[in-house]
């Protein structure tokens, strides 16, 4: 299988990037490696029939893999006292619950997008047994906990709300099955969402979990495909408060753990927050030098120094976030702006830079497809 580049001149060899249940990336590549720059647009990579395949063999190993498990959980007594299974029947796997969630989405979308994948028989029967009315009752059960209220806020939330909203995507009739299901926890974290955004008095800008305009950007999105105008509403207004104001904004980034970077999530927020017109007059002031690739660190992929280290590996999930971003941030853009193939061309470095890493440890294998996925097809 093979990853268009767009990298490689005459005489392209296979590289290998990475393998996961039996299914191996490829990268096209030269002895000559052109800059990117050079790169065409129309020969960026993409998400193709095989790497969706190799993405669904990485989460469908990961998604009902119960231990390693990492805990967001209160203790009020012994009692409390449980396994993930028995805490989370529906998203006890991938070693934490948004995780979890978001390989739950992760799947969706490659079933509704490669429908006749020979994996596609197993998610079918993965989302038949764990998106019941039981388990999803059990999940409610655990999130209506007093000690529990704040439990994945906002990140979790944000993530179950981006998977209802891929299964309404969806027009097979077990899937409109499976998003029914799925709607009480929706409903909830919904809620529970716009409650918080309507007392949260400052923004989370961190590069983690946090983040608020990441959660923001999901919510949207969930509230445009299910129909949640106030929701909606609600989100746009409160962001166009938090961030409207910014103005030449300094990259003090990245951190040593972040998988977003709190500038272009922000961007990216606010080019679902604002019509076309208001979103290109707020970015020439928020960033005003992006025309001469300033600041310079958000044009730079991130190398990795350890991937098995749990948080020293957020940066390759940074390296797709970036590009997920460059990638709104371009087909935003007129036709004739400079800025459109700078913003493609840093997508594409960031791409490449961790595309052979999904697999490299545990610690990144449970959750970085996701993030390649929004990069991918954004």
């Amino acid at each position: 299988m093979a990853l268009a580049s767009g990298c490689a001149t005459a005489g392209p060899a296979e590289r290998i990037l990475a393998r996961s249940g039996g299914a191996e990336i490829f990268l096209l590549s030269s002895t000559r490696q052109t800059s990117f720059s050079d790169i065409h647009p129309q020969m960026r990579s993409k998400l193709s029939r095989e790497l969706a395949a190799s993405f669904a063999n990485i989460a469908l190993a990961h998604v009902t893999r119960e231990y390693p498990g990492k805990m967001d959980h209160v203790l009020t007594g012994p009692a409390d006292i449980a396994s993930p299974r028995a805490l989370h029947p529906a998203f006890y796997g991938s070693f934490d619950w948004h995780s979890c969630v978001h390989g739950f989405w992760l799947l969706a979308k490659i079933l509704r997008l490669f429908s006749d994948l020979p994996q596609a028989v197993k998610i079918r029967s993965l989302f038949a047994e764990h998106l019941t009315p039981d388990k999803i009752a059990g999940e409610l059960s655990y999130l209506e906990r007093p000690s529990q209220e704040n439990f994945e806020r906002p990140y979790g939330w944000a993530w179950l709300l981006m998977l209802a909203g891929e299964l309404a995507r969806h027009t097979t009739a077990g899937a409109k099955i499976w998003h029914a299901h799925l709607q009480p926890l929706a409903r909830l974290l919904a809620g529970r969402f716009g409650r918080y955004l309507s007392k949260l008095p400052f923004p989370i800008r961190a590069g983690t979990h946090p983040n608020t305009a990441f959660a923001a950007v999901l919510a949207i999105e969930y509230a445009e495909v299910c129909g949640e105008a106030d929701l909606l509403t609600l989100v746009r207004t409160r962001m166009r408060e938090f961030f409207a104001a910014d103005v030449n904004c300094q990259a003090l980034e990245p951190n040593g753990n972040d998988f977003h970077s709190p500038l272009l999530i922000e961007m990216e927020c606010m080019r679902r927050a604002l019509d076309q017109p208001d979103f290109l007059a707020w970015v020439g002031r928020f960033l005003p030098q992006l025309a001469e690739r300033e600041p310079r660190i958000l044009f730079e992929p991130v190398a990795v120094v350890d991937h098995s280290d749990p948080q020293i590996v957020h940066l390759d999930g940074l390296n797709f976030s970036r590009a997920w971003c460059w990638r709104g941030f371009a087909a935003a853009l007129p036709d004739g702006d400079v800025r459109r193939k700078i913003a493609l061309d840093a997508a594409e470095a960031h791409v490449l830079a961790s595309l052979p890493h999904l697999t490299s440890d545990y610690m990144g294998e449970h959750w970085l497809a996701t993030y390649a996925m929004l990069a991918l097809t954004a």
